[in-house]
């Protein structure tokens, strides 16, 4: 009888628990793959909206946007291609709205739109791809930052950090773009996989890279539960450069520091290099050239600094050329031929040239993107510590 009646019981409590199951979830949709890189490289992307009047792709492999076709089930889907392998940002536009795509977790880190990430592997592993070698950790961390806020840092450690105690390595302070977060350098340059490539050809030196974010006026105003200030209009204006001095007092007083204190830095100018994109490639100029007691190695990426202000901050670093080119074991300037800072940069090449201060420089094909920077930083990255 108390044998029956357990039985009984399960099988209500059974009951219920399928019949809460099936009656008190919604109804899923079709399952959505996307994107599907096929064989010959060419993409399939799909979107699940029914009821949208229009759904476009846009992408940094498309030329515009790219019109989606709806079947009826409300999938809209396009296929592309072939694409030439690399890693690219991406997002559907849906009756005139951005969004990322729901069926790929991978993702752009940006503050202001939000982008999905498509990888179009190459037969022969690209640099930025995951092989078969010792991989370096990738950490996040936190440390006191300026403005009794708590900044946020990303440090890769190379292949062995955990096993010899007794070693020390230099650091690469490396800063991301405009909006761009400090997730940027990891989740779209890939840098982590670049150096545990070179690491393991023996191209590179072992080294620390730290990502801060560089934007702190943000992240100061989000603590104190204020509005983010807005983007930057110019990068030459008093505010861009109040910015840039910002983060410049953060990296020097309270990021160095941090590093030194919990990781197993070198702590001299001459193990120490700092290097970002964009606008993180303005801010590396001026705490580089406005520290040169702290870095002997500066990396440029899609960036520089205008004339009028190398005339008025930084006369230093030409006036007496020599002893720049002495201190700097590199000053490292590169950029896209359609990048939309081409020209500026050239510029600020150019100055360098004139006042004879060495420098090694790239001009690439392409524009304003990761898939130049993953080559800016693969390049410095075999010259620096050496």
């Amino acid at each position: 009888m108390k044998i029956k009646l357990a039985i009984s019981l399960l099988l209500s409590c059974s009951w219920i628990a399928v019949s809460h199951q099936v009656f008190g979830q919604a109804p899923r949709g079709p399952q959505i793959v996307s994107p599907q890189v096929h064989a010959d490289r060419k993409v399939t992307f799909k979107y699940l909206a029914p009821k949208a009047n229009e759904v476009k792709l846009n992408g940094q492999f498309t030329q515009g946007d790219v019109q989606m076709t709806k079947d009826a089930e409300g999938i809209w889907s396009v296929t592309l291609g072939p694409v030439i392998p690399d890693i690219y940002p991406y997002n559907f536009r849906v009756d005139g709205v951005s969004v990322m795509d729901p069926a790929n977790a991978e993702f752009f880190p940006n503050e202001r739109f939000k982008g999905s990430i498509l990888d179009v592997p190459s037969e022969k592993p690209l640099v930025h791809a995951a092989t078969n070698v010792p991989h370096g950790t990738v950490s996040y961390t936190y440390y006191p930052s300026i403005g009794e806020s708590t900044g946020s840092l990303l440090v890769y450690t190379p292949p062995g950090y955990e096993k010899n105690s007794a070693k020390k390595y230099p650091v690469f302070y490396l800063i991301s773009g405009t909006t761009d977060t400090e997730e940027t350098f990891f989740k779209v340059g890939r840098i982590n996989f670049i150096l545990d490539n070179l690491i393991a050809e023996g191209k590179a030196v072992p080294m620390i890279v730290v990502m801060p974010y560089g934007n702190p006026a943000a992240r100061i105003a989000e603590q104190k539960g204020e509005p983010k200030p807005s983007d930057l209009i110019s990068r030459e204006g008093s505010d861009a450069i109040n910015r840039s001095k910002m983060f410049e007092t953060d990296l020097i007083t309270k990021v160095i520091p941090f590093i030194e204190t919990n990781y197993r830095a070198i702590s001299n100018r001459t193990s120490r290099a700092v290097g970002g994109f964009s606008r993180g490639g303005g801010q590396t100029l001026r705490a580089g050239f406005g520290n040169m007691d702290q870095f002997a190695w500066i990396c440029c990426y899609s960036a520089y600094l205008s004339t009028p202000e190398m005339e008025t901050k930084f006369q230093h670093i030409y006036t007496n050329p020599d002893q720049t080119n002495k201190d700097l074991k590199l000053l490292w300037v590169s950029v896209g031929n359609q990048d939309f800072l081409y020209d500026q940069t050239v510029t600020f090449i150019d100055f360098l040239k004139a006042k004879r201060v060495n420098h090694k420089q790239l001009i690439t094909d392409g524009g304003h993107t990761w898939m130049n920077v993953k080559t800016y930083f693969a390049e410095t990255a075999q010259l620096l510590f050496k």
